[in-house]
């Protein structure tokens, strides 16, 4: 019988936060194989002293961002990775605390699995140029995993079409939906052949929506970004099923601005 490896991916906005707030119970009732998480914003034994309670056997990988209490990404799991990595390009940028691979033997096969944080970026300014930079090693990156079984996760602050942001004529000269950067996601899904699962599983539809600003009522009206992916190479793709949004009952009731994003995969 095949394994299916349930993987989650939630930026927590401080996971000491999140915990606050109900973090721990969502992932409870959840119990995904592997977790990616962005926006940690803390340390090892910080998050060591988050899981100590609620995932005791858990295996945390970590990648803090050069300054405290900023970006941050991690995979959690039971399982044992037979490699992890944290490379990502040359040092003319910061990629700390924004990349973060695994492969994990499932079956006999290797499985990649990425955390990934994507820059915000602000249109005309230094971050901008920034983002560009981690997109263009992000084109390097996954031109190389592109033959085999992986999967990128995590927050990669674009919305890639007109389907994945509620207000997108309003967006157009924004961060996040400059034309310049959807063109680095048609790339990766016309040129390396990417499957962004969430738009294979609606392909016709709005959103399913995983941010909503905190400012005024967005959630509450559905205005919001799809933004959080599950980008998996052709080979594993084909094993991808059960995608879902966990979008939170109520405002008052979320524990991040996101949305866990989870995906079974059959290996």
């Amino acid at each position: 019988m095949p394994k299916t490896l349930n993987i989650a991916t939630i930026n927590v906005n401080g996971i000491r936060a999140a915990h606050r707030n109900g973090f721990g119970d969502w992932l409870k009732a959840n119990k995904p194989d592997i977790i990616t998480l962005q926006e940690v914003r803390a340390e090892l034994a910080d998050v060591e002293k988050v899981l100590a309670d609620i995932w005791p056997e858990a295996n945390i990988y970590l990648d803090e961002a050069t300054a405290k209490g900023r970006a941050g990404v991690a995979i959690i799991t039971e399982l044992t990775p037979t490699r992890t990595s944290t490379t990502f390009g040359s040092e003319e940028f910061d990629s700390k605390g924004r990349w973060l691979e695994a492969d994990f033997d499932i079956q006999g096969e290797t499985i990649t699995v990425v955390s990934t944080y994507v820059h915000a970026g602000e249109a005309g300014t230094p971050k901008q140029i920034e983002k560009y930079k981690f997109l263009d090693q992000m084109l390097v990156r996954l031109h190389e995993l592109k033959d085999q079984k992986a999967v990128i996760t995590g927050d990669l602050n674009v919305g890639h079409t007109e389907l994945d942001i509620k207000n997108w004529k309003g967006n157009l000269k924004n961060s996040g939906f400059l034309p310049e950067e959807r063109a680095y996601f048609d790339r990766f899904m016309n040129e390396l052949s990417y499957i962004d699962i969430g738009r294979r599983e609606h392909p016709d539809e709005p959103g399913p929506y995983t941010w909503w600003s905190q400012r005024g009522q967005a959630f509450d009206t559905n205005t919001g970004w799809r933004i959080d992916y599950h980008l998996a190479t052709p080979a594993l793709a084909e094993k991808a099923s059960n995608y879902r949004v966990h979008r939170a009952k109520s405002y008052d009731t979320r524990w991040t601005d996101h949305s866990p994003v989870t995906v079974d995969y059959s290996i």
